[in-house]
């Protein structure tokens, strides 16, 4: 992806910023957020606090320290933040929705391909490839959060102290949670200065130049708490969601496929912090092992899909959803792909549903909090255990891509260089997401079937879909 030079420094903050064209921005946006929430998070920051000057360092980063510490997608509820910050409550919606939709639309398409045609010799030599990558992508970033984030032996230890935590003892991560919350909290009063949200003071200290919304902006009304405000974003979106999943158990009764998902969704989205990377062991365990909508490695394969398409990756539920559809047969068997598509919307919008109520339930007192350590100490603590989280995913796919049959089942070395090859691709040369995984795809693809058959396996997947012969 190219991006555009950064703008020289200047000494007055940019102009007001119409709907137009934060509406333009935030397609943009949601068109080539590549990379996961750690590239999705990075390149908000390039364009956001670098480039435009929309925002400045401190408020940016006081922002995210709050989605992080939310259950979701932190990169989507960062950029439903900004936008409510920048735009009230329509801002909100269009930024958090234009960040998941061409993403959800690309999926529904990727997601047929995949049932229609994933037994292809193609298609399963280039999944081979990828998913290898797609460990590396993980490991990547959980550097990259890492080396935001740990900036000393406090944080260091509290990372530690996390992955020991969800990996040796599966202490569940809610409490991983308030246990480092706990530690932050503690730390922000015996050493203050380790747990301190940035080292900087808004955008023009970084050499970016004074920010429309810099650290002494005064706050705008609408973002000021009050009480009634609380109470009425409450009232609608549990309207809204009550009205969603009454309206599945009126037409598919309480134990249909589209209901079940709903509710599964809805728990996900509130019961698991931390993001995508979080959330995904949840997900795996309730809808293959519980739901059985799809196997494991469909899940790795979502994953894959996830890593390839913009957005934010927690859409790989989207391509649970579509599997869980298509292979229950919830419309009949003459309707597949109707009932993976709806089935991807439904879970889509249960799952998203409560990262805009909580920016817009939440954002006017994390707003009145900005600069107060008493409450930024516990966020920093959180945000250094969310990287011993991440680890511990990435732990979890290396296992299932380098034995797939379990440890007393062969080591695939062909996938292990594969993945060595992404690391050192990502780690040493720079190189982007889409790059990374469409070489593990061909190199997947040329070790599963050899060179020679290659072009012919690509040919019997695409000649008959488009009538050629």
């Amino acid at each position: 992806m190219t991006t555009e030079l950064l703008s020289p420094t200047v000494a007055t903050p940019p102009s007001s910023v119409s709907r137009a064209e934060a509406f333009r921005f935030w397609l943009k946006l949601g068109c080539i957020s590549f990379g996961g929430p750690a590239g999705q998070i990075a390149l908000m920051h390039e364009e956001l606090v670098e480039r435009r000057r929309w925002i400045s360092e401190n408020r940016f980063l006081h922002a995210l320290n709050y989605c992080m510490v939310l259950p979701g997608p932190e990169a989507q509820q960062l950029a439903t933040y900004i936008g409510w910050l920048m735009h009230r409550t329509w801002g909100g919606i269009v930024a958090g929705g234009l960040f998941v939709l061409p993403s959800l639309l690309l999926l529904i398409a990727l997601s047929w391909v995949y049932m229609a045609f994933g037994s292809a010799p193609a298609i399963a030599g280039l999944f081979y490839g990828i998913k290898p990558a797609v460990t590396a992508l993980v490991v990547h970033a959980a550097w990259r959060v890492g080396s935001r984030t740990l900036k000393n032996a406090w944080l260091w230890a509290i990372a530690a102290a996390s992955f020991v935590a969800i990996f040796a003892l599966s202490l569940p991560f809610p409490l991983i949670v308030l246990m480092a919350g706990l530690i932050g909290y503690v730390g922000g009063k015996v050493a203050p200065d380790k747990f301190k949200s940035g080292a900087s003071h808004g955008a023009a200290q970084q050499g970016h130049g004074p920010a429309l919304i810099d650290d002494d902006t005064p706050t705008p009304a609408h973002v000021r708490f009050t009480w009634t405000r609380l109470r009425l974003v409450l009232l609608l979106s549990l309207t809204l969601w009550g009205l969603a999943l009454g309206g599945l158990t009126a037409v598919f009764g309480w134990d249909g496929g589209l209901t079940q998902m709903g509710w599964f969704f809805t728990k996900a989205a509130l019961l698991t912090f931390g993001g995508a990377y979080a959330v995904l062991p949840y997900v795996y365990q309730g809808a293959v092992d519980h739901f059985h909508w799809l196997t494991g490695p469909q899940m790795i394969d979502g994953l894959a899909l996830g890593e390839t398409t913009p957005g934010p990756l927690i859409m790989v539920v989207a391509f649970v959803g579509f599997v869980g559809g298509w292979t229950t047969q919830i419309f009949g068997s003459d309707s597949l792909w109707l009932a993976g598509a709806a089935a991807a919307m439904v879970v889509t919008f249960f799952t998203f549903l409560p990262s805009f109520v909580f920016i817009l339930l939440g954002g006017p007192f994390i707003e009145s909090t900005h600069g107060n350590l008493k409450f930024t100490a516990p966020l920093t603590g959180i945000t250094a255990a969310v990287v011993g989280v991440i680890v511990n995913l990435a732990v979890f796919f290396a296992y299932h891509v380098l034995w797939p049959q379990g440890l007393g089942g062969s080591f695939e070395w062909a996938s292990a260089a594969i993945g060595l090859v992404a690391a050192l691709a990502l780690f040493r040369f720079k190189a982007g997401v889409i790059s990374v995984v469409l070489g593990a795809g061909l190199a997947g693809l040329v070790f599963q079937l050899g060179d020679a058959r290659v072009l012919s396996a690509v040919a019997a997947v695409v000649m008959p879909e488009w009538g050629l012969r």
